[in-house]
């Protein structure tokens, strides 16, 4: 009874806070002002300018003082004392980590403050006016013209506050604090394998919307009914109830008028019998328009079916194979966390290069342009948070932390036809309240999205009795739609001559995704093909691992790990690792590995069996 009520009590905390601070559906598509470019910063490790001498937070106090950095004090005259100045402070890029920009920041984790002025051109008074975070890790406290809007938590999904009551034409100032500490009870955890890179980490925008405008909306074809599209619209504002809504699609020449209930919100279906289905060999898009009052928004969304029958994964009714590989958010020529639509055609466009209809990102929700280039490109992608080895999985705050990325992640991203699958959960170890954590996650992105699959990454070993034989003894196998598993065999333990003779026995009939495999090599690093961390090793396990794979009977998919190497503190072997994870397919010089061309030559060879 305790484990019930703590996840009830845990939903409906989500719902409160959300209630407050709606994500605006599309932001991406919508015209704003941007406040990309340099902000001044100060690095702040003592936390000087959010805590008084007493470990008091300032902005918790009616009167906090000079010391508070978020009020941007001037001194008045030449005696008054503030110890801080913005203005005479260096610069950050933002989008990006500072970790990458600064060489003394390499290292860094703590609190750093950034601070940014502006004006609003052609202001209107009559307007609303919201402030969004494309991602800020880890904790951001933001204060507009020196009053706390509010703090977000989550290193990798959007957020945004409402600035109306707050913002002026002239001579405004936003200041964050951001803190990328690690902490026990949060999402992720203490321990990861890749680099926490600190900072406002994407897009900042200004959207000027009317006094009543469109707040989220949804429109994706039935799952079982192919002439379908259901639909749901919501409004804000004093002007929300019973109004008049319109959806159209021109090119299908579909447009129909809806009316809001009382709280602004309005579900609704259109039929259509000749929709061209989105796939990835036929990426099609549909200009959908929405329209309200004097908002309108527009998007480009896809209408496809994605579902499971038994072993088989159905895309709009045929069987597909998942020719996939497992990609981190980095551009790791430039350095850093990946933020641009051109650092998506990088890695999107190597993906592509090997042959892949698939994409799995990981560890945590990437950059929406990921997403939205995937839709253009017709590539299939799995999305995932960072609950990620070992959390704390009976706190009912981490849980709390957990689902509220998962719920900001769907909200973001359930148009995007690309995206088929959810992810709850990366490597966790078994017990009662981890699955009674992750039942609860699936059972949350269930009750906001039924179009898509649910998976997450498990772990795979040996039986006692024939080491040969590997199984997946996970009760929380049985929750999901597609299993999932990790397998290293020949890398972290058992020997790569012998890869050839393991078989696995999995006694569910679900699709079966290989999420990760791999091994690490040195790019340019040679040797006999039994000597690690030569591309000739890695080149092996993969000549050995996929055929032995490929025998699996429901086998729908793989995503090895990983496209490129990328930074972690984890790995400091010297000469081989130096702060990098090296069993990506690329290096950080964007030279391809032996292993790229086996598994490029993999794919082009496959056939699906119908």
């Amino acid at each position: 009874m305790k484990k019930y009520s703590f996840l009830i009590l845990s939903v409906l905390s989500i719902q409160v806070m959300f209630a407050q601070n709606k994500l605006i559906q599309n932001a991406y598509s919508r015209k704003g002002i941007t406040l990309n470019g340099k902000w001044n910063y100060l690095v702040d490790v003592y936390e000087t300018g959010y805590y008084n001498y007493r470990w008091e937070p300032y902005d918790e106090s009616e009167n906090p003082g000079s010391g508070a950095f978020f009020l941007n004090k001037k001194p008045e005259n030449r005696m008054v004392l503030i110890e801080y100045d913005f203005d005479a402070a260096p610069t950050l890029r933002v989008p990006g980590d500072w970790n990458s920009q600064k060489e003394k920041l390499f290292y860094y984790e703590g609190t750093l403050w950034y601070k940014k002025s502006f004006d609003i051109p052609e202001y209107q008074p009559d307007k609303r006016y919201y402030l969004h975070f494309g991602a800020v890790n880890y904790r951001a406290d933001v204060y507009l013209n020196g009053k706390k809007l509010g703090t977000h938590k989550g290193g990798f999904t959007p957020f945004n506050f409402e600035i109306t009551h707050l913002v002026k034409a002239n001579d405004n100032y936003v200041v964050v604090r951001v803190d990328n500490k690690r902490a026990a009870d949060e999402v992720p955890t203490l321990n990861t394998d890749w680099w926490n890179y600190g900072g406002i980490t994407r897009d900042v925008t200004i959207y000027e919307l009317s006094q009543t405008f469109i707040e989220d909306y949804s429109l994706q074809l039935d799952k079982e009914n192919k002439t379908q599209l259901n639909g749901y619209l919501r409004l804000n504002g004093n002007e929300k109830a019973h109004s008049k809504v319109e959806v159209s699609i021109p090119e299908l020449k579909l447009k129909q008028e809806f009316i809001t209930d009382a709280d602004g919100y309005v579900k609704f279906q259109l039929q259509e019998k000749n929709i061209d289905y989105w796939s990835d060999k036929n990426p099609k898009r549909y200009r959908v328009e929405f329209a309200a009052g004097d908002d309108t928004i527009v998007d480009q969304i896809g209408f496809r079916q994605i579902k499971t029958d038994g072993a088989d994964m159905l895309l709009n009714g045929e069987k597909i194979f998942l020719k996939g590989i497992s990609i981190h958010e980095e551009n790791v020529m430039r350095g850093g966390r990946a933020y641009s639509m051109e650092d998506a055609k990088i890695l999107l466009g190597w993906a592509k290069e090997l042959g892949c209809n698939f994409v799995r990102l990981a560890h945590y929700p990437h950059n929406e342009n990921m997403v939205r280039l995937a839709d253009e490109m017709g590539m299939l992608v799995w999305e995932e948070i960072p609950v990620y080895w070992t959390i704390q999985w009976d706190n009912p705050e981490t849980y709390k932390k957990a689902a509220q990325q998962l719920t900001e992640l769907v909200s973001r991203d359930k148009n995007r036809p690309s995206v088929i699958i959810w992810s709850v959960a990366n490597e966790t170890p078994r017990s009662n309240d981890r699955l009674n954590f992750l039942t609860q996650l699936v059972q949350t992105t269930r009750e906001m999205d039924n179009t898509r699959l649910i998976s997450a990454a498990l772990e795979d070993h040996g039986k006692k009795e024939d080491e040969n034989v590997m199984v997946v003894e996970d009760e929380f196998a049985r929750m999901v739609d597609v299993l999932s598993f990790n397998q290293y065999y020949g890398w972290y333990g058992g020997d790569v001559e012998n890869i050839k003779n393991i078989r696995w026995e999995i006694d569910l009939n679900k699709p079966v995704i290989i999420s990760e495999f791999g091994a690490g090599a040195l790019q340019g690093f040679h040797g006999d093909s039994l000597t690690r961390w030569s591309e000739e090793f890695q080149d092996l396990l993969y000549r050995e691992t996929l055929p032995v794979l490929a025998r699996i009977p429901q086998l729908r998919g793989i995503t090895p790990w990983i496209l490129a190497d990328f930074r972690s503190p984890r790995r400091m072997l010297i000469p081989y690792q130096e702060g990098w994870n090296r069993k990506g397919l690329i290096s950080e010089t964007g030279n391809r590995k032996k292993a790229f061309y086996t598994l490029q030559r993999f794919y082009k060879e496959l056939k699906i069996k119908e």
